[in-house]
């Protein structure tokens, strides 16, 4: 071979040599995606932050750092320090944990490659969005009034105006003067615009103020709201209500017996009811007590009961036991003049002597002997 083609092709070999290799640049390295757990944020939430990032290229891309920075919601950890190459079409995840501030409003923290050799940066702003508004509570079903010691139905509806899902969601009556059940009340997820209702059976012993408490997550935030009732005693409009008619008033042996009715007029049962003569009657048998039983609204029961007064009455009250569906006892009173009845009649004298209508009958039969006698006599 030549002298001048041996020196051609040590010259091509040398400048082959000295050919860098070839490379992926920098602008094949895309963020295809990003991602917020949970996807909107409340003021000081604590939020997860995804970015995919892919090279697109066909050689591999060698990468120094990747950071997170921005001044309304603030990365909370430490960025990348090493990442190394990415290969050709491979895809790789960077997560970072972010917290909003204090305002509402669309933010944008910037996601920062930063590649080798002095190849540049990719900066990719992720939009973020705060929303402050809390899930919404209102009672739905209650009574028109309470009463001490009388349980009531609440109901509580919880709804979520957020435009994100809220997870956990539940309901914990607080406060003092009450009892109730269940202690608290476990709704769980619900979707924007949903909402679920939850009832609680309440026992107030006195007036006072229950406070629900509405607890859900945003992500792995906790938030609460609460939601005031107040209690206060009143009559219920809907609790059975007896009522006595048709009163009659009758003289007996010792005392008077008062006939009538007793009918429910309210809309709720009547449960033990019982009726009875009060002071200042004294009832006496047969009947000092008339037991009834239940009246369902609108039923009717007739009743009877006996007494006695020292004479100078001219009215008493008829009382009327009776409990609702709780067990909590409740009265209601009539009251009935004696004025227009008879005195009643005496079953013996005031010293004690023998009865009024024996000595009528040992009278009677007196006479009815000395008739008979007398009538012998003049046959005779």
């Amino acid at each position: 071979m030549k002298p001048l083609n041996v020196l051609i092709i040590s010259l091509l070999c040398a400048a082959i040599a000295l050919v860098a290799p070839v490379s992926a640049a920098p602008a094949d390295v895309t963020v295809v995606s990003s991602s917020l757990d949970p996807s909107v944020l409340m003021k000081g939430d604590t939020a997860t932050l995804t970015v995919v990032v892919q090279n697109n290229g066909a050689e591999p891309v060698a990468i120094r750092n990747a950071r997170l920075y921005g001044a309304e919601v603030v990365p909370l950890s430490d960025p990348y320090p090493s990442v190394g190459e990415l290969g050709a079409g491979n895809s790789k995840t960077f997560t970072f944990t972010v917290q909003a501030g204090r305002r509402e409003g669309t933010f944008y923290p910037t996601f920062v490659l930063d590649f080798r050799d002095g190849a540049g940066s990719l900066r990719y702003p992720v939009p973020v969005q705060v929303e402050d508004t809390p899930l919404s509570a209102s009672v739905i079903s209650k009574p028109d009034a309470f009463a001490a010691s009388r349980t009531a139905d609440i109901t509580v509806r919880v709804g979520n105006p957020r435009p994100n899902a809220a997870s956990g969601v539940q309901v914990i009556p607080q406060g003092s003067g009450f009892s109730v059940t269940p202690t608290g009340g476990f709704i769980g997820a619900l979707a924007p615009d949903a909402s679920g209702t939850v009832t609680f059976n309440l026992t107030p012993t006195a007036e006072t103020d229950v406070t629900f408490r509405v607890v859900w997550r945003n992500g792995i935030n906790t938030h609460t709201t609460d939601l005031m009732l107040p209690v206060a005693f009143g009559e219920d409009k809907k609790q059975a209500d007896p009522v006595i008619t048709n009163v009659e008033v009758t003289p007996i042996a010792g005392g008077y017996r008062i006939v009538g009715d007793v009918m429910n007029a309210g809309l709720e049962s009547a449960r033990s009811v019982l009726v009875t003569p009060g002071a200042p009657a004294t009832p006496i048998d047969p009947f000092r007590v008339y037991v009834v039983g239940t009246l369902d609204s609108d039923d009717i029961s007739s009743f009877e009961v006996t007494f006695t007064t020292d004479g100078t009455v001219e009215e008493i009250p008829v009382v009327v036991e009776y409990r609702d569906d709780d067990g909590n006892r409740y009265t209601s009173t009539r009251m009935v003049g004696l004025g227009s009845a008879p005195a009643p009649i005496d079953e013996q004298r005031e010293d004690g002597g023998f009865p009024v209508v024996g000595l009528i009958v040992v009278v009677l039969v007196a006479l009815g002997i000395a008739g008979a006698i007398y009538y012998s006599w003049k046959r005779t």
